[in-house]
């Protein structure tokens, strides 16, 4: 029965939450018509469109810690009450939901004493993952302020900014100042980032130009790829970087030019759908490809 009473409970929360447009905008967890895959469909066409005005894009994937257990029940309701507008008979049912529930732990047939769950949404239950989501919605406004980009996925952070290859100095540092802010956010409502399984990336742009180049320059860069490859994972010069690419799915350079060319080539069969690739670029890379 509480299975039943959370689903019309949520379902009567979800739709006064779409109808007034406080659901957050770029959290696709959790509600209708948003998935892993349109998620990553914002963020992949924000860097492809990035690309297309000949700018990089840093991303960083921020992990968070065990967060659905360290939800401040006081914290939350403060939040629906104060940005969400729930109130009277609404806030206190969900208050109950939330409280007075107890926990055990069995350990080869031996339990122990019980004791009262203090902090978390309750884990499988049907409301426990949409109250994170109001719980965290403040993080779009932190983001939106140094004016960066920013999806989630229930506790996946996703958070990105574009620029051109002149000002990536200036990049980091706003980069940088935006995280401060994220992690000081985070600490004041008791939840904390895994410091460990966070990632910066910059993506790149043009490889495709690349093609053509001497041996020796794109082994330079190879090089650089290579550090970077075991800066990330701690590899030691003397490891075999072929299983350490591998493990971070990057291309090798040379493949990398390859890939990008024959992605620009399969898209230019459809150049009605892809206006922003001129006839010249569709003819300079037939070209490469026909050389090939």
């Amino acid at each position: 029965m509480s299975k039943v009473v959370e689903r019309a409970a949520a379902s009567q929360l979800n739709a006064y939450l779409s109808a007034n447009s406080l659901l957050p905008r770029h959290q696709s967890a959790y509600r209708q018509k948003h998935s892993t895959e349109t998620a990553m469909l914002r963020v992949w066409s924000d860097i492809l469109t990035s690309a297309d005005e000949r700018e990089v894009t840093l991303l960083g994937l921020l992990d968070l810690s065990a967060v659905f257990d360290c939800v401040d029940h006081g914290i939350l309701l403060q939040r629906l009450e104060v940005v969400f507008g729930l109130a009277g008979t609404v806030l206190g049912w969900i208050c109950s939901f939330l409280t007075d529930r107890t926990q055990q732990v069995s350990h080869r047939g031996c339990l122990s004493s019980t004791q009262y769950v203090l902090f978390g949404v309750p884990q499988g239950s049907v409301l426990g993952p949409l109250q994170y989501v109001l719980y965290t919605a403040e993080l779009e406004q932190i983001v939106a302020r140094h004016d960066q980009r920013l999806h989630m996925y229930a506790d996946d952070c996703q958070v990105y900014l574009s620029t051109s290859v002149d000002d990536v100095s200036l990049t980091v540092s706003k980069f940088a100042a935006c995280i401060a802010d994220i992690n000081a956010w985070l600490s004041a409502c008791r939840l904390r980032p895994n410091a460990a399984k966070t990632q910066l990336l910059w993506l790149d742009y043009c490889n495709s130009l690349l093609y053509g180049v001497s041996d020796g320059l794109l082994q330079r860069l190879q090089s650089v790829q290579n550090a970077a490859a075991r800066l990330v994972t701690g590899a030691r010069r003397s490891n075999h970087i072929t299983p350490v690419l591998r493990q971070l799915h990057w291309l090798p350079v040379r493949q990398r030019v390859a890939f990008k060319i024959a992605g620009l080539v399969h898209q230019s069969r459809s150049l009605v759908l892809l206006p922003r690739i001129s006839l010249i670029t569709v003819i300079f890379c037939l070209t490469l490809v026909v050389v090939c």
